[in-house]
């Protein structure tokens, strides 16, 4: 029954699609209203059948229906519940399903929000895009990623589960539905984008129509990443969080090229510029995503998050090609149409800034491409096969991260249009000061290197033009200076410099020490005292799990283990993590043979691993108070004039 319910669902989500896009096709071309008004019909179907067959998905999972092949692969009667929900995008059909859902509801909350302009072309079209969209996503799962293949199981046949270290922490179960949220928030910023092209309607009113769609996905795509750095942290055993790994590239390259358009675009809304370039970025953040998919879903890399049976890659690739090919066309087509009306007066201006902070994150997006494709190019190319490491990815990222701050620290301080040298120094004078203390206490501290000392002063340097413009909005606004895009994206500036600063101490003073101690004995790692205090084993239903006490500085204990998953057979680690505001002592142990053996301890030593968390919660935080709206000048109002409500006190009742 749930293979026969969920492939309904498909199939009703995969026909709603098709029909739908025909509907609107038909509809633009003839100019009939009562066409693009049934968008929101079809708009529900397609959300109703993701949904249907989600939930049969799901409810095959629960009960174990292992005549389903899909569960038959990733399920278990020996899975703890929340694993087992969270199965569901653990392999590929499972994940495209995921994938199909969002699309549905993205879709539908777009045929929502403009159901009083479902006769608008810009939203018809709009529409008739992400139909396109989840007609190739359904069709994915009509055919090579069909997640209700049905098969005869054996009698008592029981699946192993998902891959062991897919089960192994709770954040597994949010992580990968916040990374979808973003990968599949850009198809609405996209399909609007399209849409503009295709009307003609390229000036800045599509902006404004799609800015919180943008902002909330890359919210989602922000939080994604974090989450999924601190599983890996985690989990994995090795105490790091990012290892530049195919998979992590494949999320990092359309939050670069997303980031870029979330600035640039202040610019097209201010002063009509950077036309084409807005528009290519959201083309390409959104190919990206696909692109993404690509790496992780057809069998051409391996990773924990790689589904290495994929027959679906090169109709991912089709689709990629396609979505450049006609985002490319579409832009050329309307080149006359995006000519800027304006030009940048002075590099010393707000626009001069988000310019040069553009440039740099497209840099760093095309050498996280390069370092990620190049491999796989030269592996098609002639079978050889290559790895580019950390090293490559750390000596060419570090040069612009450290631009970037800088950038960080000057642009909020700009005006529009131009400014001179002597205005400039005025307003950093004290974010500079601020900058250079924070270098000094670096020092103090008994960090060195050129790289480090100057990642911690302009980190220093970045948070103080941050605050001071927090403190001069909230002086002129009250609460409302923490809202609004400005005052918002100074709240996640500063989780980017809390960030920055982590990444920036943890890699700068990592202490990696493997120990073989007895119980009883004692090792002391950067100033702490490990304390091996017993060892036992559990024999829990799924799995053999080794567990050693250790007692950090005479304190709390911690209980590394060692899991050994009988149905698959490998050993994977469950490190414990003391972890303060300060610095984290990661704890793991290596597979123990006897447990009156020595025991295997890794100890990894890391200094503000902590700050890297909360920065990422407060970037999230931040997107959260941009999307509120605050009280802004029109754009073509000067910088120098007062603000909306301003001007209604002055103008009295």
């Amino acid at each position: 029954m749930n293979a026969a319910i969920g492939s309904a669902g498909v199939i009703l989500g995969f026909v709603a699609s098709g029909m739908g896009a025909l509907t609107l096709a038909v509809g633009l071309a003839n100019r009939r209203p009562t066409l693009l008004r049934q968008g929101i019909t079809y708009a529900a179907l397609i959300l109703a059948g993701a949904l249907v067959a989600f939930v049969a998905m799901e409810r095959a999972l629960i009960t174990r229906d292992f005549t389903l092949e899909y569960v038959a692969q990733v399920g278990s009667s020996l899975t703890p519940p929340l694993y087992n929900f969270a199965s569901l995008w653990g392999a590929l059909e499972g994940s495209i399903l995921l994938w199909a859902l969002v699309l549905g509801g993205y879709t539908m909350a777009v045929a929502w929000k403009f159901r009083a302009r479902l006769t608008d072309p810009l939203v018809g079209w709009a529409l008739f895009t992400m139909f396109l969209v989840a007609l190739f996503f359904f069709g994915l799962m009509m055919g090579p990623a069909n997640p209700f293949t049905t098969w005869t199981p054996p009698v008592g046949f029981d699946g192993p589960g998902p891959d062991p270290l897919l089960q192994n922490h709770p954040l597994m179960v949010v992580h990968p539905p916040m990374l979808y949220l973003g990968y599949v928030g850009f198809t609405v910023p996209f399909a609007f984008a399209i849409a503009a092209l295709v009307t003609g309607r390229v000036g800045e009113g599509w902006l404004l129509e799609t800015r919180r769609w943008t902002l909330f996905a890359w919210g989602f795509l922000t939080a994604g990443i974090i989450l999924g750095a601190w599983w890996a942290y985690e989990v994995l055993g090795w105490g790091g969080y990012w290892g530049w790994d195919p998979v992590e590239n494949a999320s990092l390259l359309p939050w670069l090229t997303g980031t870029a358009y979330l600035h640039s675009v202040m610019v097209q809304e201010r002063r009509g510029m950077l036309r084409v370039w807005n528009l290519s970025l959201l083309c390409a953040t959104f190919s990206l995503t696909i692109l993404g998919t690509f790496l992780t879903r057809s069998g051409v890399i391996e990773s924990v998050h790689a589904f290495t049976t994929s027959a679906i890659g090169p109709l991912l690739l089709g689709f990629f090609g396609v979505i450049v090919v006609a985002s490319v066309g579409l832009i050329g087509w309307r080149g006359d149409r995006l000519r800027s009306p304006g030009s940048i007066d002075s590099p010393l201006s707000r626009e001069g800034a988000f310019l040069a902070n553009n440039v740099l994150f497209g840099g760093f997006a095309f050498v996280v491409l390069l370092g990620t494709v190049f491999p796989l190019v030269v592996e098609a190319w002639n079978g050889d096969q290559l790895r580019v490491g950390e090293p490559f990815f750390e000596r060419m990222s570090v040069p612009i991260a450290l631009a970037l701050l800088t950038m960080m620290a000057i642009a909020p301080a700009l005006p529009w249009r131009k400014t001179n040298v002597e205005t400039l120094a005025s307003r950093l004078q004290w974010p500079a000061w601020f900058g250079t203390g924070c270098l000094l206490l670096a020092l103090v501290l008994g960090e060195r290197g050129l790289g480090t000392l100057a990642g911690y002063g302009l980190a220093g340097f970045a948070a103080g033009a941050a605050v001071r413009q927090i403190v001069l909005a909230t002086r002129r606004q009250g609460w409302r200076g923490l809202v609004g895009r400005a005052n918002g994206g100074m709240i996640v500036h500063l989780g980017v410099i809390l960030l920055a600063v982590g990444i920036i101490a943890s890699n700068a003073n990592v202490v990696s020490r493997e120990l073989r101690l007895e119980v009883g004995e004692t090792a002391v790692v950067e100033g702490h005292t490990l304390t091996l205090v017993g060892v036992y084993e559990e024999d829990l239903p799924r799995r053999l799990r080794t567990v050693a006490r250790i007692q950090v500085d005479g304190g709390e204990i911690h209980e590394p283990a060692m899991n050994l998953f009988r149905a698959s057979g490998r050993a994977v680690p469950t490190p414990s993590v003391r972890t303060t505001w300060t610095n984290d002592i990661a704890l793991s142990i290596f597979p123990v043979e006897s447990l009156d053996d020595p025991v295997g301890i890794r100890a990894v030593y890391q200094p503000l691993i902590a700050w890297i968390w909360t920065g990422g919660a407060l970037m999230v935080v931040g997107t959260g108070l941009a999307a509120f709206p605050g009280r802004r000048r029109r754009p073509t109002d000067p910088v120098s004039a007062p603000l909306p409500d301003t001007v209604s006190r002055q103008a009295g009742p």
